[in-house]
């Protein structure tokens, strides 16, 4: 792993550069969202609360955790590839509101009141469109019907531009312990090429404002590969942003894919930046941001040392959900509002993507579940192993087969054939007992990954996700 402030991108070779110069899954879940199917609906979802109510789930129940979705913006930005709703009537959100209390409603009845929550993530869209008084009323009915566990980290995604040293003090009165900020880049040519203008000095005040009231984590989150970036412009907001001391930070690749996201078709192609400039600012800000002190987690991710991420790190307790890398242990998930993705025993799910489908099924008593999956054998055999390999860097061959009553060697033969192609390139160190992630390929740790995801490798259209650099 890079654990030290010296150690920089290794040099990459041209091979190594036209294989993985591609797209692939960040795998936040697996099998991944892409790969649920419309089978799948109310009735399974309701059946899979019902197990985990009555303790019919294998291993026991573990911990809860909700997710939920607020899809108002004021304004689009340009690279965005989330569910939103652009609208300045902020009324519309009481309707939201209401059918939101019906879906909780809903679960509640399957999973019992007052279920015990380690984790609350608010996320949209933008949480902070919602007033005082909005965020106020849902946090209300929320621990009305769920029991917040001692120590619950209870987050809440905010746009700077929404926000200020007031609304902060109010979310922690709410109980909000942690905060994520969008800043995406400081530049401000990237900005005004993107739709996102908010100077560096705003978030530099929001977050004095969040120190002094005393959140415990401050998350910022980057995006590289956009418009008009090129690696020096991105090494002076990576600068700023580590001056900032934020606990955590991710770093995302942009991803355009406008034939599926409407409002990339306004970014202008030529602008966006080429391959060799992406890994330079990828390399630039995993070695700047290591040289300010913090611990690279893996791909996407960066804390200080002192985190709890970090601590998770060093001790090998590094869990990937939905959210990206986590210190939470392998969590149900109930997910709420439009387009949703939640997680519940062996069964992913996702609500309608629409606020009038969504609003359609919750207002006639159905769950708004319009997809979703139930994972085979061999769907939990590759996530034990894929999740491995994002969190550790490492999979041991023993704990897997003990695990699920298999011999790893025969069962992964294609895969451990194909791992020794990308063990020449520098990626991964293959032995006869365990797979590790070199350095190098701690960069590129989904193309090792991807090596044992079976539903990629039978419909490898992959142009629905972000390019591996």
């Amino acid at each position: 792993m890079l654990n030290t402030a010296t150690e920089r991108l290794p040099v990459l070779t041209e091979a190594m550069l036209r294989r993985l110069d591609r797209p692939g899954p960040r795998y936040t879940s697996y099998p991944t969202a892409d790969r649920f199917v419309e089978t799948f609906g109310p009735a399974d979802y309701a059946q899979a609360l019902a197990q985990r109510a009555t303790g019919a789930t294998v291993g026991g129940k573990p911990p809860l955790s909700i997710y939920v979705h607020i899809p108002f913006c004021e304004s689009v930005c340009y690279y965005c590839a989330c569910n939103k709703v652009i609208t300045k009537h902020h009324g519309r959100a009481t309707e939201y509101l209401e059918v939101l209390a019906q879906e909780v409603a809903l679960n509640v009845a399957q999973l019992g009141s007052g279920q015990s929550v380690s984790q609350l993530h608010l996320g949209g869209g933008t949480p902070t469109f919602l007033s005082d008084g909005e965020l106020s009323g849902l946090m209300a009915m929320l621990r009305a019907a769920f029991r917040l566990a001692p120590g619950a980290e209870v987050s809440i995604e905010v746009d700077p531009r929404t926000a200020s040293p007031d609304r902060l003090r109010h979310l922690a009165v709410l109980g909000f312990n942690r905060l994520s900020l969008g800043v995406q880049d400081f530049d401000p040519d990237v900005q005004l090429a993107v739709h996102r203008v908010q100077p560096y000095a705003q978030v530099r005040d929001l977050m004095v404002a969040a120190r002094e009231i005393g959140f415990e984590s401050i998350n910022v989150d980057l995006i590289y590969g956009l418009p008009k970036q090129t690696p020096e412009t991105f090494a002076r907001t990576v600068n700023q942003v580590a001056g900032l001391r934020p606990d955590r930070i991710a770093l995302y690749a942009y991803a355009h894919l406008p034939q599926r996201f409407k409002p990339q078709r306004r970014i202008v192609i030529d602008q966006l930046p080429p391959p060799d400039h992406r890994v330079e600012m990828l390399g630039g800000a995993i070695a700047g941001f290591i040289d300010q002190g913090y611990t690279y987690i893996g791909m996407d991710h960066f804390a200080l040392p002192g985190d709890s991420l970090s601590a998770a790190k060093r001790q090998g307790r590094l869990h990937r959900n939905f959210q990206g890398y986590s210190t939470q242990p392998d969590c149900d998930l109930v997910a709420l509002g439009v387009s949703a993705i939640g997680r519940m025993g062996v069964t992913y799910s996702q609500n309608a993507k629409t606020i009038d489908d969504y609003y359609d099924a919750v207002r006639q008593g159905r769950f708004p579940v319009v997809r979703g999956l139930t994972l085979t054998r061999d769907d939990l055999v590759r996530r034990s192993v894929i999740m491995a390999l994002m969190c550790q860097g490492r999979l041991e061959f023993e704990s897997i087969a003990e695990a699920h009553l298999i011999q790893m060697p025969d069962y992964f033969k294609t895969e451990l054939q194909e791992l020794a192609e990308l063990q020449k390139l520098g990626l991964c160190e293959l032995t006869a007992d365990a797979v590790q992630v070199t350095p190098t390929g701690w960069y590129f740790v989904r193309a090792v990954a991807m090596v044992f995801d079976r539903h990629l490798k039978l419909d490898p259209t992959r142009e629905r996700f972000s390019r591996i650099i």
